[in-house]
């Protein structure tokens, strides 16, 4: 019988997935974990008061990637939607329509025998755009020039929304008719409401486009009257600030911190102003030491090429002679978009090596709703990716995907190279070539109902030695069907007859254990009945459902198959009302078997929930095909139960447990997640006895956790630790903190990674860098930022 979807997208983990998970695969998934954490049986969601699950969060987002072989996902590429609607204008409003009148309000308005107005008290003007407010204007009868007394209050000439734009604020000003060109004195220019900038004397040309301000002091920092000294600012002899670009150009600045001189240029230099999201220049620059790299400094380069493409260099020179270049390039067209990026470095860790990496993915929508994508991932080492804390994978894939997902039809390819870059593997005795083709569709019978699943497979992979056994290439070819219809019955049962075919063509080579070609021929009857119950107490309410299955399909051997993609066996929630609980296609369960078990589910009116969820699995013969300490194996499998717990607001827990009838526990696995208004706390637990069948000599008992909390404002901590109780030692432990202020961000880590091995070592770095806002859009981070308030 055909496996669900979500079984089914586990085959393209199987090439690799006997050796590539961790032995803690049970805690932690890299790209997809198809057995969900909420029970099928109804029991309690999982879900915090933000609307995304609370547990775990240092894990990856579950997304609907097909892959989850271990390897690296894909760049999360960044680009605006293809389906906005975007206008750009690149026409300044006409601002000397002789049509076009102002309209102005004041406490007092005189008009002059000489057509001279003079309006005092409370005057405020909107004239094309532009707001003025001021205590007093005299608007000259023959010229139209204005002469203004403050304090004055004047928005940006064109401006959608004047108080998100360009502000100035001054004592007094002399401007034309328009509003736009002029001197303005004791003036102060606030851009988007973030960065200030005060001068003596403010002049403005070319229609209001060009600001310009002589001696000025520019900072982003709240200035107060008690405590006039900002945390930074900017000193120089003018900036210019052009609306139309968004550019401030600054001649001969000088960078002061609590009003003391620490750096400065001798000539001009252009930054962007607050609203700009992309524009060719320097980065902040990241300093970062490491135990085997020593100090080092990184000064990224940010060059746009057009609306839809860009680059970003990085040298990165170290205290230890490291000489890296770092590069990131992004492009989108209309229908697709790709990023590229790598790094080439000579350094004393391998002298006369050159060293590097290239990562890259591309996708592109094709006709009919096909999509194709490519990636590549290279590395000269993976002690490479880990010194220059690039990624901590093992095991890289690049090749060719082509996927479509219609409401009844899935379609999906790929075709790729993986290399392992453990020290333990051998590159020539695995199967790095691999190639997958599937395709599932969803009918409805016409004379029988019910709802079905055709389905085509084609898998091969082959290992580039030649030797016997060790070099074995194997390729599939299958085709099933699924077919199943549910009915209500009386007394509120829920009644399902299944039904199933698969058949398997094998071409197994290079190994004279097994037959050149291989068939395989597997039916499955089965059936299906589930009482639904629910009932109210007190308010709340009570969900139980007990449900049994049977199935049977001929007993068989798998012997003449290898098995390479149906190793590592889970049980759990997910698969414990399944026909078959092997992940791929190379092991099937048969005989005579049924799946019995029960959930109850608790919804308190408070908001909190409860799910229980037990069971096991019954045959009638043993099943020779699992490992025999494997929790599935035997005529009676080990025991399943898990619970769920949701408080409804942020604290959520989940616990899955696996012991046999003398409550000799197999596996657990305890996960929390505590959200709340600046703290976020997220543990793991993991047991699992050793199996050598499965890769694991001894014992799996590992602890994750994360803490994040603000302990003021503005401040933001987060600490992470994953601890081997088997091995007595810490895996790996971070520790970050991070300070925002309304002009200032910094960011500092400190990390330690205990793993070792042939090729790699023990490694402490440490990271810092430094943000001044104000000049360039910045992102939100974690927590909220600490802003000083002034008392008067």
């Amino acid at each position: 019988m055909l496996k669900r979807l979500t079984t089914a997208t586990s085959l393209f983990a199987s090439v690799a997935v006997w050796q590539c998970l961790p032995q803690s695969a049970l805690a932690q998934s890299l790209f997809d974990d198809t057995t969900s954490s909420e029970s099928q049986l109804g029991a309690a969601p999982l879900s915090s008061t933000t609307g995304s699950s609370a547990l775990a969060p240092t894990a990856p987002a579950l997304d609907d990637d097909l892959l989850g072989d271990g390897t690296p996902d894909r760049t999360e590429l960044k680009v605006v939607e293809r389906t906005a609607d975007v206008t750009l204008s690149g026409d300044r409003p006409e601002l000397n329509d002789s049509d076009d009148a102002a309209t102005v309000l004041a406490d007092n308005m005189v008009l002059q025998g000489d057509r001279t107005l003079i309006a005092a008290g409370g005057v405020v003007v909107w004239y094309q755009g532009t707001r003025l407010v001021a205590s007093r204007l005299i608007v000259d009868g023959a010229s139209g020039d204005l002469t203004i007394e403050g304090p004055i209050h004047l928005s940006r000439p064109g401006a959608s929304d004047p108080d998100s734009e360009s502000i100035l604020i001054a004592d007094s000003a002399q401007l034309d008719r328009e509003l736009q060109d002029g001197i303005i004195r004791g003036a102060r220019l606030v851009i988007a409401r973030e960065l200030q900038l005060a001068a003596d004397e403010l002049t403005r040309s070319a229609n209001g486009r060009m600001t310009s301000l002589t001696h000025v002091v520019a900072s982003s920092c709240q200035v107060c009257a008690s405590n006039p000294t900002p945390l930074w600012e900017i000193r120089a002899r003018s900036i210019t600030h052009d609306a139309e670009t968004s550019l401030l150009t600054l001649d001969h600045p000088q960078l002061r911190a609590f009003g003391v001189p620490i750096a400065a240029v001798p000539f001009t230099i252009t930054a962007p102003d607050p609203t700009v999201e992309r524009r060719s220049g320097f980065l902040r620059p990241e300093f970062r030491t490491t135990s085997s790299l020593g100090f080092g400094v990184k000064l990224p380069y940010f060059q746009t090429l057009g609306d839809s493409a860009d680059i970003t260099l990085t040298p990165y020179i170290s205290a230890s002679q490291t000489r890296t270049l770092e590069f990131r390039y992004r492009q989108a067209w209309t229908s697709g978009e790709a990023e590229w990026e790598g790094a080439i470095t000579r350094d004393d860790i391998e002298p006369g090596e050159t060293r590097g990496y290239l990562f890259g993915n591309a996708t592109y929508e094709l006709p009919r709703g096909y999509r194709l994508g490519v990636q590549v991932q290279v590395a000269s080492d993976r002690a490479y990716l880990l010194d220059y804390d690039i990624s901590d994978a093992d095991r890289l894939w690049s090749g060719f995907t082509l996927e479509r997902i219609t409401r009844d039809r899935l379609v999906f390819g790929r075709v790729g190279n993986y290399e392992s870059l453990r020290d333990d593997e051998d590159n020539s005795t695995s199967p790095n070539q691999v190639a997958d083709i599937l395709s599932q569709r969803r009918f409805t019978p016409a004379l029988i109902g019910g709802q079905g699943v055709m389905e085509w497979s084609f898998h091969a992979h082959r290992r580039p030695s030649d030797e016997n056994i060790v070099g074995r290439d194997v390729a599939r070819g299958s085709v099933g069907v699924d077919w199943r219809r549910s009915e209500i019955l009386p007394g509120g049962f829920v009644g399902t007859v299944i039904a199933g075919l698969d058949a398997d063509l094998y071409r197994i080579a290079q190994d004279e254990r097994y037959d050149d070609y291989v068939t395989r021929v597997d039916p499955v009857l089965g059936t299906e009945l589930r009482w639904p119950l629910m009932t109210s107490t007190g308010g709340a309410t009570h969900i139980v459902e007990p449900v049994v299955q049977l199935f049977w399909s001929p007993r068989g051997s798998n012997d003449d198959i290898p098995n390479e993609d149906s190793q590592l066996i889970e049980f759990d929630e997910g698969n414990l009302f399944s026909d078959d609980r092997f992940s791929g296609w190379d092991a099937r369960e048969t005989g005579l078997r049924a799946n019995i078990g029960v959930s109850w589910t608790r919804i308190d009116p408070d908001g909190w929930s409860l799910g229980l969820t037990g069971g096991r699995v019954l045959r009638a013969h043993d099943d020779d095909d699992f490992p025999t300490d494997s929790p599935p194996a035997g005529t009676r499998s080990d025991w399943l139960l898990a619970a769920h717990y949701d408080s409804g607001k942020g604290l959520a827990l989940s616990n899955r447990a696996l012991f046999d009838d003398s409550f000799d526990f197999s596996r657990n696995e305890l996960r929390l997640g505590w959200q709340r208004q600046g703290l976020e706390v997220s543990a793991g637990y993991l047991w699992i006895n050793s199996d050598e069948d499965e890769g694991r000599d001894s014992d799996a008992n590992e602890l994750t956790a994360t803490v994040g909390w603000q302990i003021f404002d503005g401040w933001w901590i987060n600490a992470e630790t994953r601890y081997d109780f088997a091995a007595d030692k810490a895996q790996k432990a971070t520790f970050d903190v991070a300070y925002q202020n309304e002009c200032l961000t910094l960011e500092m880590g400190l990390s330690r990674r205990f793993t070792e091995s042939y090729s790699v070592s023990p490694e402490t770095s440490f990271d810092l860098s430094v943000r001044l806002g104000g000049f360039g859009s910045q992102k939100d981070s974690s927590g909220t930022v600490a802003r000083r308030s002034c008392m008067r």
